[in-house]
């Protein structure tokens, strides 16, 4: 195994606004606490060590023992819930869909990022404990999101009714998709390892929350990690504070109204809020809560409230209150001493709209941790990367721009006319002094002359190369075919495929060797060869 690290600069896959946040610029800088550094961390211990309180503690592990109930727990992950009740134990969180079978190969370094975050932090500050957690998205209701996964290039699709938060879903009919997996996966050891976590997870738990915790479970337990799901009354009770506080205030929607303000001048803005961001909660269905006329009104529904009967009913059912994509952050953060959040970009970004939401509510804003990110590569396709002369970094880019490079290095012409268009600006250089001499109209048409003659080079040199591509068809289609195997649908690999794929190949080294090789403080992009 090799591994090889790329900025995540070079790579053309990430926003402006990730690479600007990696690079501490300054614009950024208000919409973030601490930096995600050791330096960071320390910081950070010290503001959550004062906020997060005793009892807090003793609700969150009750509730953990009480989830970990049916659940066969690693001797590691035992002692990360038993560690949860100490003052001087912290928490690094990510989250996810309850995607089918994981879903994309991301959810795996998501997680491992996680973990080995939490042992790099032991050793730095040995007087903490630091504990890894997978927060599983259980009241999310995009089941279309999160309903299939690809394997080998096929899509392996659940069909169920949609209709409430996904965690509550029974697993009825994920015995057909198990046939139709199994049809693709052969009888190897490994392929018989993916059929039996498969139908564990599905066919002997009773929803999805159960069967992705499982899942999750039988993948890292060994490493201590920690699954929880909000989906808790208990857990809810301790955040009705803040839900009272969005129901009668709308602070969230006031602040992140605000940050966006300032944000959408330079970024892409990834969440707007809603004026009260709720959900409100039932067996089948999770439907948006709304203030009309003084009435609190659940849409799709008959249901209203007034203001005191909806305060009763969160203080009887806390339960029925969940948060969206905004509030859910803010939930995370006040039931666990959580340190950092670890996602993706697209997470990133809009933890970066909450800030000045955190400030005003006075709840320690987490780091915001970037994930890492893998590109796996085989030794036949780095053999084929050296015959063609491709370089680690060469093989992020464009595939159009990827083909012209290496059609220009092997031809024995010169196609690009740099040179050319550099002699040609010179020239009316000149012709745009003579001009200056006499009248504006002159002028006018020496410049429409110079773009009629850069534009005709320029259309000649697309000519050139695209007839240099014919005559090195062979080397075109061997680029365009390797690029494809690493890149499906010129996206990275892990949005497109499920970690199957490699398990079925490699077995559990494959989780290993990613754990001995993601470096989540390193900052930069992974590819490991092997």
């Amino acid at each position: 195994m090799k591994v090889t690290h790329i900025p995540f600069q070079k790579t053309g896959f990430f926003s402006k606004m990730m690479l600007d946040y990696l690079e501490k610029n300054e614009k950024l800088t208000p919409f973030y606490n601490h930096f995600p550094d050791l330096d960071g961390f320390h910081h950070q211990i010290l503001e959550k060590e004062k906020s997060f309180d005793l009892q807090t503690r003793t609700i969150l592990y009750n509730e953990l023992k009480n989830q970990y109930k049916t659940v066969e727990v690693s001797e590691k992950t035992a002692e990360n819930i038993e560690l949860l009740q100490s003052q001087n134990t912290f928490t690094i969180t990510t989250g996810h869909q309850l995607n089918l079978f994981t879903g994309p190969l991301y959810f795996l370094y998501k997680i491992i990022s996680t973990i080995n975050l939490c042992e790099e932090l032991s050793e730095k500050f040995p007087d903490k404990n630091f504990v890894s957690i997978y927060w599983m998205a259980t009241e999310d209701h995009d089941f279309d999101e999160i309903n299939y996964f690809n394997f080998n290039g096929k899509k392996v699709l659940w069909n169920r009714k949609d209709g409430g938060a996904v965690g509550r879903f029974s697993t009825d009919g994920l015995e057909e998709v198990l046939n139709v997996f199994s049809a693709h996966l052969g009888n190897s050891k490994n392929a018989l390892y993916l059929k039996n976590l498969f139908y564990e997870a599905y066919l002997n738990h009773n929803n999805l929350a159960d069967a992705t915790r499982f899942i999750a479970n039988s993948l890292f337990g060994q490493y201590g990690l920690v699954i929880i799901d909000g989906d808790s009354k208990d857990l809810k009770k301790v955040f009705s504070p803040f839900v009272k506080n969005e129901l009668l205030h709308q602070t969230s929607s006031i602040e992140v109204s605000k940050t966006i303000a300032q944000l959408e001048r330079e970024y892409k803005i990834q969440v707007n809020p809603r004026e009260i961001n709720l959900f409100y909660l039932q067996k089948d269905s999770r439907e948006r809560i709304v203030f009309e006329n003084g009435i609190y009104k659940v849409l799709n529904t008959e249901i209203e409230f007034s203001k005191e009967a909806i305060l009763q009913e969160l203080e009887n059912h806390p339960e029925k209150f969940s948060p969206n994509v905004l509030l859910r952050p803010l939930y995370q953060e006040v039931i666990l001493p959580n340190l950092c959040y670890i996602g993706g970009g697209g997470e990133i970004a809009y933890w970066l709209q909450l800030k000045g939401f955190f400030d005003a509510i006075a709840v320690p804003f987490p780091i915001l941790l970037l994930r890492n990110s893998v590109q796996v590569i085989s030794s036949k396709q780095v053999k084929k990367l050296e015959n063609l002369s491709i370089s680690m970094e060469e093989i992020f880019l464009n595939q159009h721009e990827l083909i012209s490079k290496k059609v220009n290095e092997n031809s024995d012409i010169q196609i690009q006319f740099d040179e050319k268009k550099a002699f040609l600006q010179n020239q009316f250089s000149e012709l745009k002094q003579v001009a200056k001499q006499t009248d504006i109209s002159f002028v006018n048409a020496v410049n429409a002359q110079e773009r009629k003659q850069i534009k005709g080079l320029e259309n000649l040199e697309k000519r050139l190369l695209k007839a240099e591509k014919r005559r090195h068809e062979d080397l075109v289609q061997r680029i365009t075919i390797l690029q494809n195997e690493l890149f499906p649908n010129q996206s990275l690999e892990e949005r497109q495929r499920n970690f199957s794929e490699y398990y079925l190949e490699y077995g559990g080294d494959f989780i290993e060797m990613l754990k001995e090789s993601l470096k989540p403080l390193q900052h930069e992009f992974t590819v490991l060869e092997f």
